[in-house]
């Protein structure tokens, strides 16, 4: 990238938080409709019980499940991708690091809404809490749903943490950028922010701690969520191969839709100067690693049940390779594997056209290998007389796009009120001489000795 003045980089980052056009406005209404519909739906879903959806005897998981470990593999695009590449101080991470953090905190904060709308009942959710009890009920702590809820928020925990303290020092830059209430709103939330060598010590370790210590979080938890099917006895399901197959799975989705946020926000916001074609490429070979991996992965669960050739499982397999589901199969290899590999493979194709299209069609291929993964085993139990189907009904319909809309409009609402790029980052990379010197004016104007 092209140097560009500190004061410029100020000015751009912080274009869409001081100027609002109509569009926005435009576009919050109709996100926001779409989310009222999905949560009509949801509250009419609470209101009739779950017999309006498609789940039913022998099918209990359905839309509502594929859509939970499909989010929670989505999240795994920001914080674990940013950690890892904070650890290896790769230079071109700087205008990528925050679009990714707000992805994982925006898809947790979705997934873990879905066990609730599954739930009948869902205002005895409170029941998972471990909370003293004189009758003395705990949840059955080696149930791995139990193992969910301990998971995903020490994840959810610690990923806002690690979004929030390298926001710090911007939002101190929006706090003396305006004015009224917003200054005194923006005040608070920058924890007095002066920009001291202490400062700027304490922050940098704090992030390199965190930085160290999300990576196994971020692994665990997407093992913990593929442990919910792999310890039951389901065809296909029970299988050590389902932690690392989720893991790898999970990060081929999130930078996926990474890549697709990231060309989103560098055509709205006009940020073709800090989203450059370099951090595209740079994405591109990682997602055509990943799509590779996925691919043995498939291979690996697919060749160990045919050679078990044991009876029921060689029904749920050949029913995703041959039969009903088998045109949902192909179409998830042609996503995740066929059509991501020229356009990430080849170098001249390896453009932000050609990873958005492979990204568009790998969020597509792996919320169709969810799908894949729970209804056709819960479909051919090993009991013949247990088989069943499953048909989607338009509440989960509706509530799985409002799920969508929900995660756009968060996003939306984000870049209103924090700088998607990090500012302070991108100045430090571009011109170290800048924080040297922020900090010496700083701390002269504290009355600390240097």
């Amino acid at each position: 990238m092209s140097r560009i003045a500190p004061n410029q980089m100020t000015d751009d980052l912080l274009r869409p938080l001081l100027h609002t056009t109509w569009k926005f406005y435009a576009g919050v209404a109709v996100l926001g409709s779409i989310v009222l519909a999905g949560l009509g739906a949801w509250f009419y879903q609470v209101y009739m019980g779950l017999g309006i959806t498609g789940d039913n005897w022998p099918v209990f998981w359905g839309f509502h499940e594929t859509n939970f470990v499909f989010w929670i593999g989505i999240s795994h695009a920001g914080t674990l991708i940013s950690a890892i590449l904070r650890m290896v101080d790769a230079t071109w991470r700087r205008p990528v690091t925050r679009c990714a953090e707000a992805i994982t905190a925006f898809a947790l904060m979705i997934g873990a809404l879905f066990p609730l709308i599954h739930l009948g009942r869902p205002w005895l959710a409170w029941w998972l809490i471990p909370y003293p009890s004189e009758r003395m009920i705990w949840p059955n702590f080696r149930s791995p749903l139990a193992w969910d809820f301990f998971a995903i928020n020490t994840y959810l925990t610690s990923s806002l943490l690690f979004l929030f303290l390298p926001m710090l020092p911007d939002l101190a830059v929006v706090r003396d950028k305006t004015t009224g209430l917003r200054s005194k709103i923006y005040g608070l939330l920058s924890l007095g922010w002066q920009g001291t060598p202490k400062q700027w010590h304490r922050l940098e370790m704090a992030m390199h701690i965190m930085a160290i210590a999300i990576i196994p979080i971020a692994v665990s938890v997407h093992t913990i969520v593929s442990f919910d099917f792999s310890m039951a006895v389901v065809p296909m399901w029970h299988s050590t191969i389902f932690g690392p197959y989720f893991v790898a799975g999970a990060i081929f989705s999130g930078i996926a839709a990474l890549i697709i946020a990231m060309a989103l926000l560098r055509k709205i916001l006009h940020l073709e100067a800090y989203l450059e074609p370099i951090h595209f490429n740079n994405l591109g070979k990682l997602l055509f690693t990943m799509s590779l991996l996925w691919g043995y992965f498939v291979f690996n669960e697919r060749l160990t049940t045919w050679y078990g050739n044991e009876t029921h499982e060689m029904a749920a397999f050949w029913i995703t390779q041959t039969g009903r589901y088998a045109p949902l199969f192909w179409t998830m290899v042609f996503c995740n594997f066929i059509l991501p590999f020229p356009f990430l493979a080849i170098r001249k194709l390896r453009t932000i056209t050609g990873c958005v299209i492979a990204s568009c069609g790998v969020v597509v291929g792996m919320w169709l290998e969810r799908f894949l993964i729970i209804v056709p085993s819960l479909s051919t139990k090993p009991i013949t007389y247990s088989w069943g189907r499953y048909m989607p009904q338009w509440p989960e319909i509706t509530i799985m796009i409002g799920s969508i809309a929900a995660m756009v409009l968060l996003y939306v609402l984000f870049s209103k009120f924090v700088p998607l790029i990090s500012m302070w980052e991108m100045k430090v990379g571009e011109h170290p001489e800048v924080k040297e010197a922020a900090s010496v004016a700083a701390a002269q104007e504290a009355g600390e000795l240097l």
